[in-house]
């Protein structure tokens, strides 16, 4: 049987084509624009992911037997508010998860209804990315269609909306709308009541492996692919990345070097962090996880490659940062283009360089933004080891990891194993093997994994280089606190 996996993501949709014996027999990616209307926000058009996947499932079924196909499952970028009225149209333009309107609801969400309540009800505290806080910014300032919203949706669950006709979600991708209960996994009747809106506008709630219906006999036509189709509830990206490189079950770790940073921890048990700084969210194997999301990762490196090098030879501009410059560098980095979530919560934030000489070069910056995504990340992995959690090993994946030298300052900054798995496809494969256990061909996610994902390298830490690394991981964490007064005074 063959298996559709959809990684919906900020730029674009990614397709893969997968056998159930693990095997890639195809990859279609197909671009989308994204709306920067004005400073700090960021959205999109539902219409052109629709687009996306109607142009890219025929293409990535040329050539094999579509009538193999026997799932799609869908890992999506989170957090996204998608609003439909009560014929399903779209009302506006989606906000996505580096979204950085809603300063004011998030204030008015900690400091007013209190943190001590939003981590009460929904495990979490209020982030800009978060959609509750754009349910009230829409209320705020935009009341008219506000008034008209019938359904409030997800990215991927919209996609898979269109796809099977149910207005669904999974536990995973619902955790990060600041609406959900995640302990007991239901909607949080408090926070619904806060933002205004009703249970019956909120999407009904699937485990991620679990199937919501079929495709509808018109898509299954447009498509072409048979009625058959099952259609799995799939997973927020983090989480389906996290199934795709076998990080399930206690203690396994996955960073994820996209558009946005995370470092992902599962649990066979729900738990909060004591100041909130990780989120607390439900994992796509039927538990838990925490996870620690910088909005700006790879994304930085193709901020400073593409706009101010203008050059797409990534490679290229990594080949001067030699052995002896490792741990060496003068140049710090705070890598907070779009404002910085975990572990700062910090809407004003903003990207930094610091300690330019005139004898700084295009190489000592190109490294000074791989080691501040780095050392950024290692913020949040120290939350976690303050909770007691010992982590020795992680896997790592998305973009940026394709990159040799940034997989060896990871390993390096952090002092822990990196696992390299054999596909990188992490949100795609991870919502291809969730249909897989929405079909039945496998019993559970963890089965899955077991059968599916196998480690073929692993990158040590060099007790020397971590030494290096530790040293200017103390001074890259003076730096934010030193600026944090000034950028609100600089906007």
């Amino acid at each position: 049987m063959l298996y559709i996996g959809i990684d919906l993501g900020t730029s674009a949709a990614k397709l893969l084509l997968m056998d159930e014996t693990g095997d890639i027999q195809n990859i279609v990616t197909k671009e989308y624009p994204l709306e920067f209307p004005q400073p700090g926000w960021s959205q999109q058009n539902p219409e052109d992911w629709v687009r996306a996947i109607e142009e890219g499932i025929p293409e990535l079924l040329s050539g094999s037997d579509a009538s193999q196909v026997s799932g799609i499952g869908a890992g999506g970028q989170m957090h996204g508010l998608v609003v439909l009225d009560e014929e399903d149209n779209v009302i506006r333009p989606a906000i996505l998860w580096n979204d950085g309107r809603t300063a004011e609801q998030v204030e008015y969400l900690n400091n007013e209804i209190g943190k001590e309540k939003l981590s009460q009800y929904t495990a979490n505290i209020a982030f800009a990315g978060f959609t509750a806080p754009k349910l009230l910014w829409m209320k705020q300032e935009e009341p008219e269609l506000f008034a008209k919203i019938a359904k409030i949706m997800l990215p991927k669950d919209y996609i898979n909306y269109i796809l099977s006709g149910v207005h669904c979600t999974d536990v995973s991708d619902a955790s990060g709308m600041l609406l959900f209960d995640v302990k007991n996994k239901c909607w949080s009747r408090e926070m619904l009541d806060i933002c205004g809106v009703k249970e019956c506008q909120m999407a009904k709630i699937f485990e991620s492996y679990e199937p919501v219906g079929t495709i509808l006999p018109e898509m299954a036509k447009k498509l072409g692919l048979p009625e058959t189709v099952v259609i799995a509830a799939g997973a927020g990206d983090n989480a389906a990345a996290a199934v795709g490189t076998g990080t399930v079950g206690d203690g396994a770790c996955n960073i994820s070097l996209g558009t946005s940073g995370t470092i992902f921890i599962s649990s066979e048990t729900f738990g909060v962090d004591e100041n909130n700084a990780l989120h607390s969210f439900a994992h796509a194997d039927g538990r838990y996880h925490l996870m620690g999301c910088m909005l700006s990762a790879a994304s930085c490196n193709k901020w400073l490659m593409d706009d101010i090098f203008q050059t797409k030879d990534y490679a290229g501009e990594q080949l001067p940062i030699t052995e002896e410059k490792l741990g060496k560098n003068h140049v710090f980095f705070l890598p907070y283009l779009m404002g910085e979530r975990s572990p700062i919560n910090d809407t004003n934030a903003r990207g930094t360089f610091i300690g330019m000489t005139m004898d700084t070069t295009r190489a000592d910056l190109t490294q000074a933004v791989l080691e501040g995504v780095a050392f950024a990340i290692r913020d949040s992995f120290e939350v976690a080891k303050s909770l007691g959690i010992d982590i020795e090993r992680s896997n790592i994946c998305g973009g940026g990891a394709k990159s040799p030298l940034w997989k060896r300052i990871f390993a390096n900054v952090l002092n822990v194993k990196l696992d390299i798995v054999a596909s990188e496809q992490g949100p795609g494969m991870g919502g291809a093997m969730l249909a897989m256990v929405a079909d039945g061909t496998y019993p559970n996610v963890n089965a899955a994994c077991e059968n599916l994902v196998h480690v073929v390298d692993t990158i040590e830490p060099e007790p020397e280089l971590v030494a290096r690394y530790e040293q200017r991981y103390q001074q890259f964490r003076s730096i934010y606190p030193a600026c944090r007064e000034l950028f609100p005074k600089i906007m």
